[in-house]
């Protein structure tokens, strides 16, 4: 039986990346060390974007990227929640491996972790981030400060960051106060100091190799919007009201005008961000990445009215294809091919060590991420990702505490893919090939592959710590 481990890999891929050459897919030749603008945006499905089909939402800044760049068909996130995916974004390690593998806001990424800005800080890079972190609370080891960030400015937590008009920001070890949002007002849209701060981040470090981090909150629940953003849409559909009355979230009667403005106003950021670093002549030496966390959160909702998993069975919450599949772009005029798709498939696990390779840097030993540099820059691939791996824990009601048996899994090795759908169930096996919708479970008809994926899943994990550790920064603590 071939191998089931992805770590195999890692030679290759540290072999590539210790090459001191800087890629090229035409031949031209980057000047120094490129600047690297990695762009998470939060909950974005894989349909909402019109250089993936979306037809009722104006993404044209995006788009603009993926016209400019390569798009990426079979692009996955690091789970099908936020604070896992980006802690397999940013140590290389899947699910099976990665410290955040709950979605509580308390966890908290290792001492011992290395993350891409740590080895970019330590090549030289300027490094800063802003938005969404959700890997380490103020006071823990994986507090941005400690994880290689020069600066940081955003929330620390999901407990904090789903909150659009909170009264104070986390800016590097301290709060930042939004006075205009003191008492319940809604003064101060806080993606816009966000972006503002990115901005300022990029122009005060132009001259020297910056990583800029920007992982949008948008659009994740609370939807709500600013005026300027929500006229495009107010009217325009046939609505359905958002309400969920046990949680922070604000009210939304026009869920659907709401969630396109923010989809747009993220698309609008984004452009503002890439048209800066035009103007410091430094488009030709900068490469941007753009993804989201995990798959489309409408879903949940049983709201498919935008195609937000772009026809995929499943969303947030569930390891089928639409909760975990995701948007992925990338661009660097001269060295990422432009107008072109791929199709092959690789997740936030192998992004550490692909962009490591891109600044000429060897990834960390024993992650379980590879390089993907060379089908980005338009190479052939010699090694791709033989297996990618995802789960979740299991939620015990009747004890309102995760568990870490048998937890929610799925593989795709090949065309191939295994899902558990719920701890302790059947698996279910997919040729996505010939079935991208997840339609036929062909488990009862392939006993040897099944088996082999059985195989696979038993051993691609180790225990996680504790899965119950709550969030120690509250939002909602600093409302008056």
């Amino acid at each position: 039986m071939p191998s089931i481990s992805r770590r195999g890999f890692c030679n290759s891929a540290a072999a590539l990346a210790a090459s001191p050459a800087i890629p090229s897919f035409s031949g031209v030749k980057a000047t120094r060390t490129p600047n690297i603008v990695l762009i998470v945006a939060d909950d974005l499905g894989a349909g909402d974007l019109g250089c993936y089909g979306q037809k009722l939402i104006r993404t044209p800044n995006i788009d603009r990227l993926a016209s400019e760049g390569l798009r990426f068909t079979d692009a996955y996130s690091g789970c099908t929640v936020c604070a896992p995916s980006r802690s397999v974004l940013m140590t290389g390690y899947h699910m099976g491996h990665s410290s955040v593998r709950n979605n509580t806001g308390g966890q908290s990424l290792r001492e011992n972790d290395v993350t891409l800005p740590m080895l970019l800080k330590q090549a030289g890079y300027a490094t800063g981030g802003y938005g969404k972190w959700g890997l380490g609370d103020l006071d823990t080891p994986g507090v941005p400060s400690r994880k290689g960030f020069d600066e940081f400015f955003g929330y620390l937590n999901q407990a904090h960051a789903h909150n659009y008009y909170t009264p104070v920001l986390v800016h590097n070890g301290g709060l930042h106060p939004l006075p205009a949002n003191a008492g319940g007002k809604r003064g101060t849209y806080s993606q816009d100091v966000i972006t503002e701060k990115a901005l300022s981040f990029i122009e005060r470090n132009a001259r020297q190799p910056f990583f800029c981090y920007f992982p949008t909150t948008m659009p994740h629940w609370e939807l709500l919007v600013p005026e300027d953003s929500f006229a495009e849409y107010r009217g325009k559909f046939t609505e359905k009201g958002f309400s969920m009355p046990r949680t922070r979230y604000a009210d939304q009667p026009e869920m659907r005008a709401a969630y396109a403005a923010m989809v747009t106003r993220l698309d609008r950021e984004v452009g503002r961000i890439v048209e800066l670093v035009r103007k410091l002549g430094q488009e030709q030496n900068t490469l941007f990445v753009f993804t989201s966390d995990n798959g489309d959160a409408l879903g949940i909702l049983g709201e498919s009215f935008f195609n937000s998993s772009a026809g995929l069975r499943g969303h947030k919450e569930n390891l089928y294809e639409g909760g975990i599949r995701t948007p992925m772009i990338a661009r660097w005029p001269g060295h990422v091919p432009r107008g072109a798709t791929s199709s092959v498939p690789w997740s936030f696990c192998d992004m550490l060590p692909t962009l490591a390779a891109t600044a000429g840097l060897a990834a960390p030993k024993g992650i379980d991420g590879i390089s993907m540099a060379p089908t980005l820059f338009g190479r052939r691939q010699r090694k791709t990702p033989e297996w990618l791996y995802w789960e979740l824990p299991r939620w015990v009601a009747r004890e309102s505490r995760f568990s870490d048996e048998v937890p929610m899994q799925a593989a795709r090795n090949g065309d191939w893919k295994a899902v558990r759908p719920k701890p302790g169930a059947p698996l279910e096996l997919y040729n996505l090939r010939a079935d991208r919708q997840e339609s036929r479970n062909l488990a009862a008809g392939e006993p040897r592959i099944l088996a082999r994926m059985e195989a696979f899943l038993a051993s691609a994990r180790t225990p996680a710590r504790s899965l119950n550790v709550p969030p120690t920064f509250y939002w909602d603590k600093y409302k008056d």
